[in-house]
């Protein structure tokens, strides 16, 4: 006699299956630049990051403690979007498991991203959580339940700062929160956890804070990146169904408290990154904590209210299809030639060419923190990102590697060719790298030239004075090259990517021996509005490097 599958076990069938393809994707698809950045946060743990909290960091440390290759970086983020899966499943109230296979076929990026060691990840995973315990705190005020929601309030925090938002929208839906005095007790048990990332911001001069609400805004709007945007979450929810499923789910009825903070969680986060864009771009995938209210709802729109699956029926088949040649091809470039996410191969050729000609010196990679990364995993050799002026720091601002670097012989390597003599190319399917050693080497990135005031007018082609004080961020006496002194100097960048350098006749020995200094700058010929920030010309060939924050500057 024929035994036919239960629904739990074929519930089991389907979520195991996922998690072996899943596997074997994360453990033979090469790193891409990020999830090798975010290994590098593995090995300085810490309570925050220039870019990001450290949830990514110690996800990443627990996996390649087992596993000293890409499925060890990868391992945590598979476990926890299975665990997403499941959570997402016990959230649907009335539920329809062949509905929701079809809903998780037409959905690319969570199959395809969901192996990727990158924060989104935990975010999904946490956000997830919260809404979980949310539903139970919803049923039952209780001292467990209250704790519980305090907990995973941080945990969201701890994984994207964009955590915040599905809190808010939250509470927004649902102002009888305000009423309830162990709402507050969460709130406060959240704050206390989060207390140690906070202060890290403190310590560090809330370098998150400048990078995101600051330098990242566009100087400014283009409607493509409003367009580029839609598009993204239409890519995003799926190929070919997230147009449906946005439908369904925006369209769908509420029916409880629960359901009306998924709606507002939804609509809210949707529309913040719309209205976002007139700002700046923005990414696709800072959406993406609104996976599980998205799926919930339009869920719950085609089992509840009736809503047709005849698409999802049809194009169930072709999604898979599409996912499984992009599943090998990020295993195996079978179109050489074709860059489609280049940096997910070939990782091991190029960082192999570099270790050559470094013979044995540190490398030095220029505005990039993806390539020290990257050659970092594969070959297992010291490397740093030096930023110069018009380039964005990173983490690598702040570990304490650059000291290590004075006085050696290191390979400067670079993706342009500088005007100096003495660079050799080196090809790569990512783009070109050009390399040069160094010697000896110095550099000062933590030493920065903290501005008394951050807005200063001039007149065209007037001078005009900065009074900048002296941050010696190394907390040790600098060694100075004095076959090649550091000098201070000032970059400008204006509209239409205008951008100019200067030096001055201030030594960084000079500087060093004062609290502070004044900086005379030459404000540009044509009025309009403009940002410099102070520089120091070191090392020899490459563009002075990126010593203080920016500064704006209106020339009338």
């Amino acid at each position: 006699m024929i035994r036919f599958l239960t629904k739990n076990q074929y519930k089991n069938g389907v979520i195991l299956l996922w998690a072996i393809l899943a596997l074997v994707q994360a453990g033979f698809t090469e790193l891409m630049d990020d999830e090798a950045y975010y290994w590098v946060y593995s090995s300085h743990l810490d309570w925050g990051y220039f870019d990001h909290p450290p949830m990514i960091a110690l996800l990443i440390k627990a996996g390649y403690s087992l596993f000293h290759n890409e499925l060890g970086v990868r391992l945590a983020m598979v476990v926890l979007n299975v665990l997403t899966l499941i959570l997402t499943d016990k959230l649907i109230g009335q539920k329809d498991q062949k509905v929701f296979y079809l809903i998780l076929a037409g959905m690319g990026a969570m199959q395809l991203g969901g192996i990727l060691a990158v924060p989104d990840i935990p975010l999904i995973f946490f956000a997830t959580l919260y809404f979980y315990i949310y539903r139970m705190f919803l049923a039952s005020q209780s001292w467990r339940n209250t704790l519980l929601l305090g907990i995973s309030m941080a945990l969201m925090f701890y994984s994207k700062y964009h955590g915040v938002l599905l809190v808010f929208f939250t509470l927004l839906s649902n102002l009888a929160l305000l009423k309830l005095y162990r709402y507050y007790i969460a709130v406060i048990i959240t704050t206390v956890l989060f207390l140690p990332h906070l202060y890290w911001q403190y310590a560090h001069g809330f370098p998150s804070l400048q990078y995101h609400l600051v330098e990242r805004n566009a100087s400014a709007y283009d409607i493509s990146f409003s367009l580029d945007y839609l598009a993204g979450q239409l890519l995003l929810f799926g190929p070919l169904v997230g147009w449906l499923l946005m439908y369904y789910a925006f369209r769908t009825p509420v029916q409880d408290t629960f359901e009306r903070a998924l709606k507002f969680c939804l609509v809210g986060v949707l529309a913040f990154f719309l209205v976002s864009t007139f700002k700046g771009r923005v990414e696709a995938n800072w959406t993406v904590m609104v996976f599980a209210p998205l799926v919930i709802l339009a869920h719950q729109g085609m089992v509840r209210q009736g809503y047709s699956t005849l698409v999802l029926r049809k194009t169930w088949w072709i999604s898979l299809l599409l996912v499984l040649v992009v599943r090998v091809y990020m295993m195996w470039d079978f179109l050489p030639g074709v860059e489609v996410r280049p940096e997910i191969h070939h990782n091991r050729a190029w960082t192999a060419e570099v270790e050559r000609r470094a013979e044995g010196r540190p490398v030095v990679f220029v505005n990039s923190y993806q390539s020290p990364s990257k050659y970092m995993f594969y070959t297992g050799q010291t490397a740093y990102s030096l930023n110069t002026a018009f380039a964005r720091r990173n983490q690598y601002s702040y570990w304490p590697t650059e000291e290590k670097l004075w006085g050696k012989g290191v390979l400067l390597v670079t993706n342009y060719r500088p005007d100096v003599a003495g660079f050799d190319s080196l090809g790569r399917q990512q783009g070109h790298l050009f390399t040069r050693i160094d010697s000896p080497y110095y550099s000062y990135s933590l030493l920065q030239f903290e501005p008394a005031a951050r807005q200063f007018g001039a007149a065209p082609g007037r001078t005009f004075t900065v009074k900048v004080g002296v941050q010696n961020n190394f907390g040790i006496q600098l060694p100075l090259d004095t076959a090649r002194p550091a000098m201070l100097g000032y970059a400008v960048h204006g509209k239409d990517n205008w951008s100019t350098m200067a030096v001055t006749g201030i030594s960084l020995h000079e500087a060093l021996s004062k609290d502070s200094v004044t900086v005379q700058i030459q404000a540009p010929e044509t009025k309009g509005d403009y940002k410099f920030k102070i520089t120091l010309t070191s090392p020899a060939g490459i563009e002075p490097t990126n010593n203080s924050p920016w500064i704006k500057l209106k020339v009338e």
